[in-house]
């Protein structure tokens, strides 16, 4: 009986997990705008011991290729989560079949046999994108937010700063590629679209 039990248990937990591990949807491209930059008069406050300077209004609605949680880097301090995000072409899986996607170190990394589109067209429409939650709630909603999940989010692209001058900073583009390319966004809103 002990036994059977223990089956069913691991059993219930690896269909959580596995319902929690991808969310599938239907093929085509399903984000078809791209992020939304807005330029706005710089200010800045005071957040969890760093200083948050606001460089640019942020929103965007797109699909998750990847998350990831770290918990032992500085920048753990302020953005536990990054998301590897994807619009227009990279939201379709007919795109996204031929990919593969993967990140660590606060990157976002990605290879494929043939390419499917244009790598530039890769490298325009998805990014890895560090979340700054501005309460425990929208942190929540990130670490919900699973590949395959639709979202939206609202914010603003910004500069952390340390006490002992230490600097964090968004990339500004969408064009940019490499060292410096990700987004820090101060996440004021965050939705998944698609929740059941």
């Amino acid at each position: 009986m002990r036994r059977v039990l223990f089956i069913a248990v691991i059993a219930l937990i690896a269909t959580l997990y596995l319902q929690k591990s991808e969310q599938t949807q239907p093929d085509g491209v399903l984000v078809p705008s791209s992020p939304i930059q807005a330029q706005i008069s710089p200010s800045s406050f005071q957040f969890e011991g760093y200083r948050i300077e606001r460089l640019a209004g942020f929103q965007l609605e797109a699909r998750v290729l990847g998350q990831e949680r770290y918990s032992l880097d500085r920048e753990s301090d302020l953005a536990r989560y990054d998301l590897a995000l994807g619009w227009g072409p990279m939201s379709d899986n007919r795109v996204l079949e031929q990919i593969e996607i993967s990140q660590s170190g606060r990157w976002y990394h990605w290879k494929t046999q043939q390419l499917p589109i244009p790598r530039r067209d890769i490298e325009r429409s998805s990014a890895n994108m560090h979340m700054i939650a501005a309460n425990d709630w929208i942190e929540e909603q990130i670490a919900d937010a699973v590949p395959g999940s639709l979202i939206r989010l609202e914010g603003f692209l910004v500069r952390a700063v340390g006490n002992d001058g230490w600097r964090w900073q968004s990339s500004l583009t969408r064009d940019d590629t490499g060292q410096g390319a990700c987004e820090l966004i101060f996440v004021e809103s965050f939705e998944i679209l698609d929740r059941t």
